[in-house]
């Protein structure tokens, strides 16, 4: 399979082919993050989105795979590499206005995931996002999801508690995700006590200016590891700083306007070496320009495998 070059700057541009042999891991391998090779602090552990649920067998790499791609299937892959699992909330919220999966489908479902196919890291939960088409999908408030989604974190705490589900800071305006951390204070939810506390309705905002800020207040006011969904990758180098670990299917947007490395590939949009030297590059990126890291997520972001465990 030829592989890519990636451009200068942005590594989430189309990048010109190239025909050379692609560099992969050997078998047993595991690829990693550089920060877990050289130490460095301030680059978050990256997740790379995906909606080929099969990668999970031979990318090597720590992959963001949805419930929704999984459910269903008979058989499933075995993961080669650390992995976490989305919901597909934004999908099915935005499908139905409102979740059709029950907490106990989703917390079967995640079981089965965790003992067949291996290595699950954490799991997203039944959450609710807070972006204004969401909440004009749904009919209710940003309070009412923050709720909701504190309400059904604690309905699969109790269900699954030996899945590793992770509680996830749901708000749009300023002020609203550190709102959230009270409201699970309130709740008797210590997210102090979590891996990872995810950080939804960010990946829609188009001032990633807004979004730095957001990671930065979070972090600095709470001092939890915090996961950026669907994070923006020209942002990173701004918040990645702030941030335990990250995931994007950013790759996946830019190769659809890439022509197919092989015949039978239209696109790009769903090629592993594709996806795979993005995300190289934007690795080496976040290496070159993060500044030093200056908050409490230093600490997991350089011991990413203790801060998943």
């Amino acid at each position: 399979m030829p592989t890519r070059t990636a451009a200068p700057g942005r590594p989430d541009q189309p990048v010109a082919p190239q025909h050379r042999p692609m560099s992969r891991p050997a078998d047993g391998e595991v690829m990693t993050h550089p920060a877990a090779a050289t130490g460095a602090t301030s680059t978050p552990l990256f997740y790379l989105g995906t909606h080929q649920p099969h990668w999970l067998e031979t990318a090597r790499v720590p992959l963001f795979v949805s419930h929704r791609r999984l459910a269903g299937r008979r058989t499933l892959p075995q993961a080669a590499a650390p992995w976490a699992l989305d919901s597909g909330g934004f999908t099915e919220l935005s499908a139905f206005g409102g979740w059709q999966t029950t907490a106990r489908q989703y917390a079967d479902a995640v079981r089965r995931y965790r003992d067949e196919i291996g290595l699950l890291e954490w799991a997203a939960p039944r959450d609710w996002m807070c972006e204004p088409d969401m909440l004009a999908r749904t009919g209710l408030s940003v309070a009412e999801h923050q709720a909701r989604t504190i309400a059904d974190f604690l309905d699969l705490r109790s269900l699954a508690p030996d899945l590793p589900f992770i509680p996830v800071l749901q708000g749009w305006c300023h002020g609203e995700h550190l709102d959230h951390a009270d409201q699970y204070a309130a709740a008797c939810v210590d997210l102090a006590e979590y891996p990872l506390v995810g950080v939804g309705s960010v990946c829609r905002r188009q001032n990633t200016i807004r979004a730095s800020l957001l990671f930065a207040e979070l972090a600095q006011a709470t001092g939890l590891r915090l996961h950026g969904f669907g994070v923006k990758t020209t942002g990173l180098t701004d918040y990645g700083q702030h941030l335990a670990s990250a995931d994007s299917l950013a790759w996946s947007f830019a190769g659809r306007r890439e022509p197919g490395c092989t015949p039978s590939h239209a696109s790009e949009a769903n090629c592993l070496g594709y996806a795979l030297d993005w995300r190289d590059a934007l690795l080496a990126r976040l290496n070159r320009t993060s500044p030093p890291a200056t908050t409490a997520t230093a600490a997991a972001a350089a011991n990413p495998t203790a801060a998943a465990a």
